[in-house]
Formats: structure tokens, C-alpha cells, sequence
């Protein structure tokens, strides 16, 4: 598939890994060289360091780079442990005798691991590329060296660690120890670390990664960390621990049937939660499934497995903005970001893409590889709405449209952004999700697919961040996320949110009841989905009356009472007011220009928006929200959208109607 240009482009600025077809498993190898060979311009003389950029984090510099060295190392013992090689390999073994010498401090070591340091996280890939990949980080050490290396691990297993998947990254280091057979493996201690990692689990697949009480269910419960953990360790401790390993494998059978739910038929994973820059590391739980060699779950098959896998590469490999002019990775979702990033992000943190290229460890033989890639999505998994029950999500791709609905997800732990991460009402594929840049504006605000709320004025706006009474309910056959929120004391948000159905899919409704009991206006604004804001010619969409609105090359804002919509080359974006006899609210539609660099995936957008400033005590609002994409790097038209827009609008349920009208 060609990616969409959303502008006019210059000719040069394209992905300079866009001619690798990622179709083989050759393909693959060489896509990974290709991101290694730059790598090489960044690394110290003695191989332990890896510079890539002068940004800040919450940690030291040295423990960035340290990450830089070690993430890579995910693609690299993969590629070494599927039988590949290559050539720069000599700068990682150099690298680990040089990064746990202490003689060489000030210099190439990476220092002693202190509580709670980021200097563990990096000790997972390393340990799983002594269990993978001897050859490269064990087997030319002299014994010096190899004393040096497990005295450097080892001190983690008497530090003090985070209650969360960062248990993984010790368990890492002693299999790896254990691997190797070095006198500093910690069987209790990894045996510890285990069973307590093992209260995490929460049903369905699913783990927790954070407090009991707190869904905080991202990435990080399954491609980033935990699910991929599993996975790892239920291929390298098989025969000394069965049990557990199948255990892991059944996990992962029943997390499939939910995962699968964030993917789309192009590839593109759902934007969601946090560490959106680590990219590709979003697919690396089907290469994980391939590296354990598990069983699949029906309709799951080793067909469809590599096709998920390798769309999702395709489409990272043809993304521009995801690389610097040399190759490496910027920091960013689809294009240079900062403003989403965490403070744990350095430009080494990226590598952490390199999980996806656990496939490499699998050999040609294998189904995965072995078998033809598979059709598009499977057939018995499209047009679909589902239910997931532990991430308190709806996912949906009906009408071409790969989106979730979500309440009551919320990170436990102070994280950049967190109510644009986890609070929004949806996410999508095709759209991504928008970060704001500050609070005292709605172009600031960047509220996709939020209700932003301001009790002074406008002065500043406020979106949700802690969800509360989040739960599900289903009446007459309809299944819906029904939640609480309470931005100040005195005013309560309840809110619906309710599936695209088969008679209008490409809308999802919400409905809201505002109390405010204090003796301020609650000014709102609820936003559609965000959509590049530009023409083909790149300029800034014009507001048009509707009959002006349409052709295959005519593209604008709409805006009116109740209504606004934006159509680009991206597709087509808008929100109503679907206006039931019941609701006293009629809003304001405006298509708002947002800040540039908010949105993830696009960095001029544009935000179809319903405003209104509330002085009564109780209102209700019923919103349509309309989305369609294009697909397959076509030219939007009047056609993709107007029918959907005009002629197949959504209703609010009966029983909600009920409540409305008291």
C-alpha cells in the first residue's frame, strides 16, 4: 500500500527504508540492518554509549545512553538467534565489557545500579540477548569480563524496584545469568519476582501494570511489556519451568482474540496510552506468539499473524517523519513530537520498536514464515463490534473506521499528558489522538474527542483525567460505557458512550448530563475526531456553505448550529447535535484550527467542535460523532462521505431517552 500524502510534499522528503517491500523474512533482516547501520555514527569508541540526540529526561545522561546501546539489542540477538549476523556486532560485544567495567568509569561505564534506577530497564534486552545470542555477549568474554558482567547485573537483585512490569526487566537479567551459567544467577530471587508478577493478572489475558484498583490497561499489558515478557519466557524457561510457561501460553491465546481489536486492515495500530514513540513495539506481541511457538487461537492463523505483523511494519518503514535524514529514529509518533513524549523518553528510548523484530529469532521453517502471508484481516473479524471487558473498552471497525470507545482507564503515577493518554472517549487508527499544547485556548486544548469544560470564562479549559463509575450496561441488546466525572465540586459529568451500529457506521453517539450547583457558567466544548487540516494544494481548509461542500477536489469546514464537519484528503470528520425532544441544549459547530505539532499522526489539524456556555443547572447533550478515512492512499470525494454525513445519521436509544426526559 502507497502511504497518503496529506500535502503537497517536496518529492525528496520521503521514508528512506520505503523501497523494502517487508514482505520475507529477508526483507525483514535487512530493514533492521538498515536501522542498525546508522547507529554506528552515534556509538562511543568503546561501544558502551550510544548518543542520539541532546534531550533531557528524569534521569541521568548516562543512563540515556545506555539506552541507546541496549535497546537495539532486541532486533540485533533476535536477527543472531534466527542464524542471521552482521557485520557492526563487534560494537555491542564491546560495548557490554567496556559498559560494566568499573576501571573505566568517567569514561565507557554505565555506573552501579542505584533503587529504582533506569539503568534497569536496560538490563532486560541485555539479558535476553545472553539467553538468545551467546555468541555476541558471552562467549568471547574472558572470565575477567564475564565476572564483571554478572557483578554488574546482579546488583539489581538487591535494589528496590517499581511495583509494575519493571519486575520483568530482573527477571531478564537472571535468565539470561542462567543462560550463560554465571555463579550470579538469583534463583530466588527470579522465582520471587515471578509469583509476585503473577498477582498481576486480571482474566481474560489481561494484566494489570500499576496498583490493584487502577485500570490502567495500554501497550504495556501487551506488546510494550508484560504479554511480551511472557511470551519470551515461556520459549527460554520451558524446561525449568513448565507450569508457568504454559500457563503464559494460554494467556496469550485468550489476550489474542482482544488484541487483534486494535489493529486495522492497513496495518496501523491504534494510538493509545502512553509511549506512543516507541512505535512498532505496538506489533511485537505477534512476534512474541511466533517466537513461543504457540498454539493459535481460531480464526487466528500463522497467515494472519505475519500479515498483522508485517502491515505494521510497512507502514512504519513508509512513515517520513519517523526517521532523521541518517536513518535513525526521531522522537515522535509519525513525525518529530516532543510534545506528546514522557520524561523518560530520550532518543535512545525509541529502540524499544526492536521488540517487533523478535520474529527474526524464528527460522524460515516455522509457519509464520514459512506459510503464505495471510489475507488482509480475516473475514470473520471485520465489520464487527466487540466488547472488552477488562480495558474497559468498545472496539469497533465498522464502516472502514478501526476505533475504541473508553472509560475509567487512568495512570496511577504523574505522566505527561495523561488526560489526552487515557481519557479521551475514543481513539482511532486512522486519526490518532491530539496532545495539547497548553490549557488556555480550545486550539491549545486540542480536545478530540473530549468534552472540554471551563468555569471561568474560557480562561482556561479543563478535559478529564480521573473517570470514575466506569462500568457497562447493556439494555435491549445494545452494550454501552457508561462513567462519571467531577472536574470541580459542584459540577458532575455523566456520560454514554455507544458503539457504531450497522444501520450508521461511521458514527458513534454520546450523550451527556451536566450538573453544575455552583454559581458559575460551565462553558463546553466537545470535539469530533481530529483530521488534517489542509487541501491538496497544503493550504488551511476554508469555511464553506454545504453546496460548496463536495467533488473529489473541493475540501473545507462546515460550520452551523448543531453541526460542524471538515472534509480533507484524509477523509471526513464532524460532530452534531443529534437533538432529541428531551435535550435542552442546541450548540454552536465550529471546526477548530488546533495547535500544530498536537496531533500524533498529523501536524496541522483541524477539530470539529459543539459549543456551548451552560447557566442552568442540569443539561443534556446527545452528540453524533462522524468519522471515515480514506483508505488506500485515495483521494477523498463527495462520495466517501456525504451519504454517511446526511442520509445515515445515528439515534439515541430509547432507554437513554427515558433518562432524558426524567
Amino acid at each position: 500500500m502507497a502511504p497518503f500524502s496529506f500535502s503537497a510534499t517536496p518529492h525528496f522528503n520521503t521514508a528512506p527504508f520505503s523501497s523494502n517491500p517487508l514482505a520475507t523474512r529477508k526483507d525483514v533482516q535487512n530493514f533492521l540492518k538498515a536501522l542498525l547501520d546508522p547507529l554506528a555514527a552515534h556509538t562511543s569508541p568503546g561501544g558502551a554509549l550510544i548518543h542520539l540526540g541532546y534531550t533531557g529526561t528524569h534521569f541521568d545522561e548516562r543512563a540515556a545512553l545506555l539506552e541507546g546501546y541496549a535497546r537495539p539489542l532486541w532486533g540485533l540477538a533476535s536477527l543472531l538467534a534466527g542464524g542471521g549476523s552482521y557485520d557492526g556486532m563487534h560494537r555491542w560485544t564491546e560495548g557490554l565489557k567496556n559498559g560494566t567495567n568499573p576501571s573505566k568509569e568517567g569514561d565507557e561505564f554505565w555506573g552501579w545500579m542505584r533503587d529504582k534506577d533506569q539503568r534497569m530497564v536496560e538490563c532486560s534486552p541485555i539479558g535476553f540477548s545472553l539467553a538468545v545470542a551467546p555468541q555476541m555477549m558471552w562467549d568471547g568474554l574472558n572470565e575477567e569480563e564475564r565476572q564483571k558482567v554478572g557483578e554488574w547485573l546482579n546488583v539489581m537483585n538487591s535494589k528496590e524496584m517499581p511495583n509494575t512490569n519493571w519486575l520483568w526487566f530482573r527477571v531478564f537479567a537472571n535468565l539470561g545469568l542462567s543462560k550463560v551459567g554465571s555463579p550470579f544467577f538469583n534463583p530466588e530471587r527470579m522465582k520471587a519476582d515471578m509469583d509476585h508478577l503473577d498477582t498481576f493478572y486480571i482474566g481474560d489475558g489481561w494484566s494489570r501494570d500499576g496498583p490493584e484498583g487502577v485500570v490502567q490497561l495500554d501497550y504495556y499489558s501487551s506488546s510494550f511489556a508484560i504479554q511480551v515478557a511472557q511470551l519470551i519466557y515461556s520459549k527460554l524457561a520451558q524446561d525449568q519451568d513448565p507450569d508457568r510457561c504454559e500457563e503464559y501460553r494460554n494467556r496469550a491465546r485468550k489476550f489474542a482474540h482482544d488484541f487483534v481489536c486494535y489493529f486495522d486492515e492497513e496495518g496501523r495500530a491504534i494510538p493509545f496510552g502512553r509511549s506512543m514513540t516507541y512505535r512498532f513495539a505496538m506489533s511485537a506481541f505477534w512476534a512474541a506468539l511466533a517466537f513461543a511457538d504457540v498454539s493459535l487461537p481460531s480464526p487466528l492463523t500463522w497467515s494472519v499473524i505475519r500479515g498483522l505483523l508485517l502491515r505494521n511494519l510497512r507502514f512504519w518503514a513508509h512513515q517520513p517523519g519517523a526517521y532523521n535524514p541518517d536513518g535513525t529514529f526521531t522522537i515522535g509518533y509519525s513525525y518529530p513530537n516532543f510534545n506528546l513524549t514522557e520524561n523518560y523518553n530520550s532518543a535512545g528510548s525509541t529502540y524499544w520498536a526492536f521488540k517487533a523484530f523478535l520474529c527474526l529469532a524464528v527460522p524460515q521453517s516455522h509457519p509464520f514464515w514459512s506459510e503464505e502471508e495471510g489475507e488482509e484481516y480475516p473475514v470473520v473479524l471485520r465489520n464487527r463490534v466487540k466488547v472488552l471487558n477488562k480495558p474497559l473498552h468498545i472496539a469497533s471497525n465498522l464502516g472502514g473506521h478501526t476505533l475504541i470507545l473508553s472509560s475509567g482507564q487512568q495512570c496511577s503515577y504523574p505522566v505527561k499528558q495523561s488526560a489526552a493518554k487515557y481519557g479521551k472517549f475514543a481513539y482511532s487508527s486512522a486519526f490518532g489522538y491530539s496532545v495539547p499544547t497548553g490549557n488556555l485556548t480550545l486550539e491549545e486544548e486540542s480536545a478530540d474527542n473530549m468534552i472540554a469544560v471551563s468555569n471561568d470564562g474560557g480562561e482556561t479549559w479543563k478535559c478529564r483525567i480521573k473517570t470514575r463509575e466506569a462500568r457497562f450496561e447493556t439494555v435491549e441488546g445494545t452494550t454501552w460505557l457508561r462513567s462519571m466525572w467531577y472536574p470541580w465540586p459542584g459540577v458532575e459529568i455523566e456520560t454514554w458512550l455507544l458503539p457504531p451500529h450497522p444501520e450508521s457506521p461511521n458514527w458513534h453517539v454520546r450523550v451527556h448530563r451536566i450538573k453544575n450547583t455552583t454559581f458559575h457558567t460551565i462553558s463546553s466544548a466537545e470535539g469530533g475526531f481530529a483530521i488534517h487540516g489542509q487541501g491538496l494544494d497544503g493550504r488551511a481548509l476554508e469555511v464553506l456553505v454545504v453546496e460548496e461542500l463536495g467533488g473529489s477536489n473541493k475540501f473545507g469546514n462546515l460550520e452551523k448550529d448543531g453541526e460542524a464537519l471538515s472534509v480533507s484528503p484524509a477523509g471526513a470528520s464532524g460532530v452534531i447535535d443529534l437533538n432529541p425532544e428531551a435535550a435542552v441544549a442546541q450548540r454552536d459547530g465550529k471546526a477548530i484550527r488546533t495547535d500544530a505539532n498536537s496531533n500524533l499522526i498529523v501536524p496541522r489539524a483541524v477539530l470539529p467542535t459543539l459549543r456551548y456556555d451552560q447557566s442552568a443547572e442540569e443539561v443534556w447533550y446527545a452528540t453524533g460523532v462522524f468519522a471515515v478515512p480514506v483508505r488506500d492512499g485515495e483521494s477523498g470525494s463527495r462520495d466517501e462521505w456525504e451519504e454517511g454525513w446526511k442520509s445515515r445519521r445515528p439515534t439515541v436509544p430509547e432507554a437513554i431517552l427515558k433518562l432524558m426526559r426524567g
